[in-house]
């Protein structure tokens, strides 16, 4: 006759192979959590300094820990959920509160204690046994580790990103207010006393790499930045320099090719709204300036951004330019003015005017010295006639 079959217990029925040491282990838990607890007390500044509040919640980690690898022990062919069984008894927030250098030592703390008290847990026999299962255990305790830390940082990165791009946006529509400047702060913007925005067209390709490019110029440049894409756009703004120019050509390499326009330096977030607007109206006249610098800045756009409707680059044009001259005296004005319509000779406008040369000279550099822009130079020579023809309008009625 044949010889009968068994059928293999279930695995609930089956015993454990080792079932004296999983008992001690299971007694030993409380006292292991407490020795862990205690050492971390003694080795650990920064956990006696935390509020008891959060030494709870890593208490609770500890003693979850210990009683994952009693159960880890029982069942060792079943996969089990560390990340869960471990750091699903504390909240959320404690990944803020305890860094992951922190959470690393405070692993390893826990793992030390057990493994000092093996030779007091283990069996006759299965000190071997027990090391082996907390040496395969503290490998997994430790990818869960840094899988719940991964996991909170892309969930804070994500969460951050969207919150840039709202203080970004914001910025650069004109509606920069204290809930920006709050959201500015969670950021980390603390507040530079010099701020610009600069614009330009942002590259193909992932967004997020653009912005993490634009974070590591800054970072070399030492500049703080928010920034962020905006439909084709690649909006930065900058602080930490009084130098809106050398901002931008810190931060130029993620920008794609094409103009990039750096708006004029402002005291705060809450201003960098007209920074904003200065530099997307330079942004959009730049294609009446060919041959402008890359950065460019958009004071040196006034004209162009004058011609192509902007009312702030004409106020500009007239108060910074015409009005001074205004004042400095009308010999001031008709010489200028004589000067570009003699297509800036010397001689020609001496002549017109029934003076020598050298007066004109001298005129001349008054008119820089007063309003900061050169007559004998071809482009602020270019700004300086648009500044007479738009404060002539301004003095005969006409709308600027």
């Amino acid at each position: 006759m044949p010889e009968p079959t068994h059928t293999p217990a279930p695995d609930k029925q089956r015993p454990h192979p080792h079932p004296a040491t999983l008992r001690r282990l299971e007694q030993s838990s409380g006292k292991l959590a407490a020795a862990a607890l205690a050492r971390m007390g003694e080795q650990l500044p920064w956990y006696r300094a935390m509020p008891p509040e959060n030494r709870s919640w890593i208490g609770l980690v500890a003693q979850a820990g210990i009683a994952a690898f009693t159960e880890w022990f029982r069942h060792p062919e079943t996969p089990q959920a560390i990340s869960t069984d471990v750091f699903g008894t504390a909240p959320r927030e404690l990944t803020r509160a305890v860094t992951l250098r922190q959470t690393v030592e405070m692993v390893r703390t826990t793992i030390e204690v057990v493994e000092s008290a093996i030779d007091e847990v283990a069996a006759p026999g299965d000190e071997g046994v027990l090391r082996e299962a907390l040496l395969v255990y503290a490998r997994e305790i430790a990818f869960a580790t840094a899988q719940v830390y991964a996991q909170a940082a892309e969930a804070r990165g994500a969460w951050d990103a969207r919150l840039e791009s709202l203080v970004v946006n914001a910025v650069l529509s004109g509606e920069a207010d204290e809930g920006a400047v709050s959201r500015a702060a969670a950021l980390g913007w603390n507040s530079p006393d010099h701020v610009a925005v600069v614009l330009g067209t942002a590259p193909d390709g992932d967004n997020e790499l653009t912005v993490e490019a634009i974070r590591r110029a800054a970072r070399h440049a030492r500049l703080q930045v928010l920034t962020g894409v905006l439909g084709n756009r690649l909006v930065v703004v900058a602080g930490g320099s009084d130098d809106p120019l050398h901002m931008a050509k810190s931060l130029i390499g993620p920008f794609a090719p094409g103009p990039v326009v750096a708006g004029p330096v402002v005291g705060d977030l809450l201003s960098a709204t007209r920074s904003a607007r200065a530099a997307a109206a330079g942004l959009k006249a730049c294609a009446a300036w060919p041959d402008a610098p890359r950065p460019v800045l958009a004071d040196d756009l006034l004209p162009e951004r004058a011609m192509a409707g902007d009312a702030t680059a004409r106020t500009l044009l007239v108060e910074e330019i015409y009005r001074p001259l205004q004042e400095a005296g009308a010999a001031l004005l008709e010489t200028l003015s004589v000067y570009l319509e003699q297509a800036s000779s010397l001689e020609g406008a001496a002549r017109m005017l029934f003076v020598h040369p050298n007066t004109v000279r001298y005129r001349l550099r008054r008119v820089t010295d007063v309003t900061g822009w050169s007559p004998s130079d071809v482009r602020s020579a270019f700004t300086l006639r648009v500044a007479l023809i738009l404060g002539r309008l301004a003095d005969g009625g006409g709308r600027l």
